[in-house]
Order: C-alpha cells, then sequence, then structure tokens
C-alpha cells in the first residue's frame, strides 16, 4: 500500500511507540528516518506528551489516588509519585509541553484523560498544578465530584478554575439567553417609544421611499415606527430541577449558569434545584453566584423524580406560564417511578410546560433510561440531549408556543452529526 511520509507518521502517532519497528525498515528505505527514528521536532513531542497517557506501560503515574481526604493528608511524601508534595517537575513539564503542542480543546481532553487513566487527582489537590491546568467543563466537574477530597491549601485554587469555566459559558450563553427572552420584539403591534433598538427599519423605509432625495443620496424620513417590547415583570415562571448523580456532573455546570443567567432577568421568575433520592436542596438563593450554586451540589448517590418534581410542584402557581426543566439522565432508582409519570400527567394536564434534558452537552448522544423516556414523550414532555448552543433556541420555542416535540427532533437531529 503507497503511503506518503506524512501518513505514516500520523500512524506511527496513532498507533504509538510499539509500532515503530514495524514502520523502521520501510521508512528507512524511503529515507524518512531522522536519527534513527521517524518522528522528530514537535512531532516526537507530540508522541512523547501522549505516550506518557495512552501507553500501556507506566507513564506519569499509574497508581489510583481514590482516598479519603484524611488518607491523603496523612501519607508520607513521594507514596504516590512525583507530585506529591513539593516535587512536580515531571508534571508541571509535561503540562508545559502539552498546552504548547495542542489546542485548548485537545488540552482539555488529554488532561481529562491523564487523570482517569492514570489516578493523577494529584492535578486538583495541589495549588501549583491546578494554576497550570487548562480550565474545560469535565475538569470542573472532577473537581466538583471531588471537592471533599481536596485539601484546604488547594481550594481557593479550585474554585477560581470552577469560576474561570463558569464565566467562560457565561460569555458563551448570557447575550443570547437575554435576547431569546427579554429582548423578545413582538412584531405585530408598534408604540411611540422611540429607542433606535425598537426601530422597525422596514416599515419606515416602505414609507418613506418617496423622500429620497438624490442629491443627497439618502432617505429623508418624515415617519418612524417603533415595536412594543414584553415588558411585564414575571411573564414566565422557569424551574430547573437538576440530578445530582455523578453521571450528570458536566451537565449540571451548564444548568447552574443557565439557572444563574435566567436569576438576572425581571421577566422570569426562576428556581433552581438539586436533588438526589432523599433531599431536594433548593438553590435559588445561591443563583447570584453561580460558583456558589455549583458548590453546593451535592454529586453521587440515587436519584428519585417523584420527589424533586412534588417539591417543585409549589412553584407552578401559573401553570401555563410555567417551564419545568428536568435535568436527568432518568434512571430512577426509587419505587416511586409510576408515581412520577402519574404526577407529570396531571401537571401537563394543568398547562405547564416541561422537557427533560438528557444532558446537556457537546459530546453527541447521553446514556439515559429510554424506557422512562418514551413514557414522559408519550405525556407530552419531550426528552431529549441538548448541547449549550441550543439552550436560547429551546427558550425561544417556549416563549413563542412553538411545538417542543418539535424542537426536541431537530435538537436530536443535529447532535447526531456531531
Amino acid at each position: 500500500m503507497a503511503m506518503t511520509q506524512e501518513q505514516m507518521q500520523r500512524w506511527r502517532l496513532i498507533l504509538g511507540k510499539s509500532a515503530e519497528e514495524q514502520f523502521q525498515p520501510w521508512a528507512k528505505r524511503e529515507g524518512w528516518l531522522r536519527e534513527g527514528c521517524l518522528l522528530s521536532g514537535d512531532l516526537a513531542a507530540i508522541d512523547e506528551a501522549l505516550e506518557l497517557v495512552y501507553s500501556s506501560e507506566e507513564g506519569l503515574g499509574s497508581q489510583s489516588l481514590d482516598l479519603t481526604r484524611e488518607e491523603w493528608e496523612s501519607s508520607p511524601p513521594g507514596k504516590h509519585g512525583t507530585v506529591r508534595g513539593r516535587s512536580f517537575p515531571r508534571v508541571a513539564r509535561w503540562l508545559g509541553e502539552v498546552r504548547r503542542l495542542f489546542p485548548t480543546d485537545i488540552v482539555a481532553l488529554v488532561q481529562k484523560d491523564a487523570i482517569e487513566r492514570r489516578g493523577l487527582k494529584q492535578l486538583l489537590f495541589e495549588p501549583e498544578m491546578l494554576a497550570q491546568v487548562e480550565p474545560s467543563v469535565d475538569l470542573a466537574s472532577m473537581i466538583l465530584s471531588l471537592k471533599n477530597l481536596v485539601p484546604e491549601k488547594a481550594k481557593a485554587a479550585a474554585r477560581e478554575l470552577v469560576r474561570k469555566v463558569v464565566e467562560e459559558l457565561r460569555r458563551r450563553l448570557e447575550s443570547r439567553l437575554h435576547q431569546a427572552v427579554r429582548g423578545a420584539l413582538n412584531r405585530n403591534q408598534h408604540t411611540p417609544f422611540r429607542s433606535l433598538a425598537n426601530l422597525d427599519w422596514q416599515r419606515v423605509i416602505r414609507r418613506n421611499l418617496e423622500n429620497y432625495n438624490p442629491d443627497l443620496k439618502v432617505l429623508i424620513p418624515e415617519e418612524l415606527s417603533f415595536f412594543s417590547r414584553h415588558q411585564k415583570r414575571c411573564e414566565w415562571n422557569v424551574i430547573i430541577a437538576m440530578d445530582q448523580s455523578g453521571s450528570m456532573a458536566s451537565s449540571l455546570i451548564y444548568g447552574g449558569v443557565m439557572g444563574a443567567i435566567l436569576a438576572t432577568m425581571p421577566a422570569i421568575e426562576t428556581h433552581v434545584v438539586a436533588f438526589n433520592h432523599q433531599d431536594v436542596v433548593d438553590l435559588t438563593a445561591e443563583c447570584q453566584d453561580p460558583v456558589d450554586l455549583l458548590f453546593g451540589i451535592q454529586l453521587g448517590g440515587a436519584e428519585d423524580y417523584w420527589m424533586a418534581t412534588r417539591y417543585c410542584e409549589q412553584f407552578m402557581h401559573t401553570p401555563a406560564r410555567t417551564l419545568y426543566i428536568l435535568l436527568a439522565d432518568l434512571y430512577d432508582t426509587s419505587p416511586h417511578e409510576t408515581k412520577f409519570v402519574h404526577k407529570m400527567e396531571q401537571l401537563l394536564g394543568n398547562g405547564i410546560k416541561a422537557v427533560t434534558l438528557l444532558a446537556i452537552s457537546d459530546h453527541g448522544k447521553p446514556s439515559f433510561n429510554h424506557s422512562l423516556a418514551q413514557k414522559l414523550t408519550n405525556l407530552g414532555m419531550p426528552c431529549f440531549g441538548c448541547s449549550p448552543d441550543q439552550l436560547p433556541d429551546l427558550l425561544t420555542a417556549v416563549l413563542k408556543g412553538q411545538d417542543l416535540k418539535r424542537f426536541a427532533n431537530q435538537a436530536e437531529a443535529a447532535n447526531s452529526t456531531r
């Protein structure tokens, strides 16, 4: 099979160092070897950085660090590899190389794999390491799941990393959510309230075409028209109920940020709760700081959707203007699944809008309980995975009274192409 040097180098990177001997004779015959190796320069550096994480041999450290906080703090220096205490040179150099060699999204993925495959949870236990890692949603969710193990000296750095992730997500979502909720124009009505943002440009141009001045080459309008805006307070009530199971960690970050953004809008009454099989925690008061909200979540454990929905029912005072967002994978471990389905049937019959977001993620189709999802969908509560960029469109669909089942189908179709 004919192969270019670039193709051979790519295959060598994919297969790892164990494939070097198989490529050597071919590369030597073609004159592609440099100092006896097929890879050189940055390609050799990329190979070394990936080998430390993905090789079957011991790289940065293969021992698991699933310890209690007391075990970690009492363990002697050096017991868990070179990153214990103040000895970080190898990991620090590796982090620097990864950041130099790869784009940001790949850096985040490699860091995540290093933590999961090589037991490098030490990266989350030392402020020096946390200051060097690339912030990402996956890393932030890992910090939240291990927050009770993070020692006091690293808590500030861990919180700062989560804050960076939250601020980036907020920048990504805030303007579009504001536009979807607060800035929607009623294009059937006009108002004498004069604001450039409300100007109906098409109508103004159409009605003033006869006032075009050919000498100045400008249109001089004699009549201006402005759209009216919806300015009522608390036009909609949005309730976000978040499943605290560990598999939902990344989605909870998006859900928390979304709740914090909505809480700043006068037109929306926002409630954010987190739940498991024993408790429902109302986090609405923490919406002013989404980092506080996220650190108030206790990841892990089973879940009871009936208990959570029954708690949220107290906020559904205006059913026709209520959106209930259940952020969950629907693996109900409680004995109340049938009661939950009946409760949703009752609430939907009262006129609320409801959706189940099986995940908020860019990673494709989530794992979920297909049986329960089908039951809810049959009731009129669509269940689908949603990318973060689809959240504003979801709110727009609700506010405009569009068919949520159709939106769910479009969202699933878009996600299937990722």
